[in-house]
């Protein structure tokens, strides 16, 4: 074997050898452990569901409803983690072709539209719960529609917070993912 070969899964006798890696949660941001929580959450609801719907053939109707909120806050608190992450949607190809400086003030515009958009959505949340106020109920649930707001509201703020801290990380360390896609945040 050479030293640059990757270890054989099966051996010349037929065995498997493999070897777990070590999980580590240590970087796991705050955002992320709340999303988790609530697809459990989630979970635990469409399971109940699914047992007063199809063994009880009593179907609870508040779970359809609840469920559907609880996947919202899951989208929106677990964006964060793609923003924190820095792993959203991006087009590079441009910033390959064009003058490095040039590149670089674009990379720092997209890093401004980013705060500006995410800090946006949360003033246009606000404003929206402060108009709807408490009168708009769920449906089945008696409820204040303003909960699940307020969980989009919270995942925006956890975006506006976390691009602000991936700008951060763009400027000191000089450049972005977009001017050097093969780097990640822990390059620095």
């Amino acid at each position: 074997m050479t030293p640059h070969a990757p270890p054989k899964i099966i051996d010349d006798e037929g065995n498997v050898h493999l070897e777990d890696e070590v999980v580590d949660l240590s970087d796991t941001i705050a955002e992320g452990w709340l999303a988790l929580a609530l697809f459990w959450l989630l979970g635990a609801t469409v399971f109940y569901q699914f047992v007063t719907r199809y063994v009880l053939n009593d179907s609870a109707a508040w779970t359809e409803e609840v469920a559907r909120y609880m996947l919202i806050g899951v989208v929106f608190i677990g964006a964060a983690i793609g923003v924190a992450k820095n792993t959203q949607i991006q087009v590079d190809f441009f910033y390959r072709h064009m003058p490095a400086a040039l590149g670089r003030w674009l990379s720092r515009g997209v890093d401004v539209l980013k705060v500006g958009f995410f800090a946006a959505a949360v003033v246009m949340t606000v404003q929206m719960m402060m108009k709807i106020g408490n009168q708009t109920r769920m449906t089945i649930v008696d409820a204040p529609m303003n909960i699940v707001y307020a969980l989009c509201l919270l995942g925006f703020a956890a975006m506006t917070w976390r691009s602000l801290q991936v700008a951060r990380v763009h400027w000191r360390r000089g450049y972005s993912v977009l001017e050097r896609p093969e780097s990640t945040l822990a390059d620095h």
